[in-house]
């Protein structure tokens, strides 16, 4: 089964630090650039950030930028998002998704989309 599967959310209070994961199955991510995507309650889904197959290339929203970093181990199948100094506004359900091309920091022509990890920023 071609799929992607998210890991690494939950809970955290304000400034805290997660790291998504977000892992292949049944197919290899080096042919693919890949996009994370969040969604909060009550708004549409959002790029946050987006890497080039080759991992040489990332780029980030302007909301996230400083304190999210995407990367990429293609000998394990694996894309990260390493998340700190979380807001309350980071507050989403987290998906990640395997494209062809980054239009700035959004992943273009999705292939694959994963099921989505909550992350919840709270005191």
């Amino acid at each position: 089964q071609l799929q992607l599967v998210e890991s690494g959310g939950g809970f955290v209070q304000p400034g805290g630090s997660l790291r998504l994961s977000c892992a292949a199955s049944g197919f290899n991510l080096d042919y693919y650039t890949i996009g994370w995507f969040r969604q909060a309650p009550g708004k549409e889904r959002e790029g946050v950030s987006c890497i080039s197959s080759s991992g040489r290339s990332t780029n980030y929203a302007d909301s996230v930028k400083g304190r999210f970093t995407i990367s990429r181990d293609n000998a394990k199948n694996t894309v990260y998002l390493q998340m700190n100094s979380l807001k309350p506004e980071d507050t989403a359900v987290y998906y990640c998704a395997a494209g062809y091309g980054c239009s700035g920091y959004v992943c273009e022509n999705v292939r694959y989309w994963g099921q989505g990890t909550q992350v919840t920023v709270s005191s």
